[in-house]
């Protein structure tokens, strides 16, 4: 009888040290890597980039090419979650907000008109601000909104 409470005690106590080491250890890998005070969430947590309000958005690898058209303010940028450059097509005039957007990409004018886009920083300073037809690469990582009119 003294064995047997013994075992199930010894039992008992290694399935709750077990529980208690699984149980905070995801937490205290979130604490040490702490919270982003940015809206875009951490490049490491591979999230696909967004925009808000949405747009037409298309996809790319690196041997393919895309075709911006008339009208538009392409913008690409590097999507982890498949591996593949995501394209937002902006036509409609608006200010666009981005989320989980990081490192280099780039950005194909091709609006027709006198139009002026801006790229704005999380401050809304104006980063850079072009006319079509345009193309260049962009540091995605302090823009925070874009304006395609």
């Amino acid at each position: 009888m003294r064995a047997k409470r013994s075992l199930l005690g010894v039992t008992g106590v290694l399935v709750c040290t077990l529980m208690a080491v699984f149980a905070t250890g995801p937490a205290q890998a979130a604490t040490a890597s702490g919270p982003r005070t940015s809206n875009h969430a951490q490049a490491a947590a591979a999230v696909s980039p967004t925009i808000s309000p949405s747009t037409t958005v298309s996809y790319r690898t690196d041997d393919q090419t895309f075709t911006c058209g008339p009208g538009n303010l392409c913008l690409e940028v590097w999507d982890p979650t498949v591996s593949k450059w995501k394209i937002f097509y902006l036509y409609t005039c608006n200010r666009y907000y981005l989320s989980n957007w990081y490192g280099n990409g780039y950005y194909l004018n091709k609006q027709t008109g006198s139009v002026t886009s801006y790229l704005y920083d999380a401050n809304g300073n104006v980063l850079r601000a072009f006319s079509p037809p345009q193309v260049g690469d962009q540091n995605w990582d302090p823009v925070w909104s874009v304006r395609n009119c």
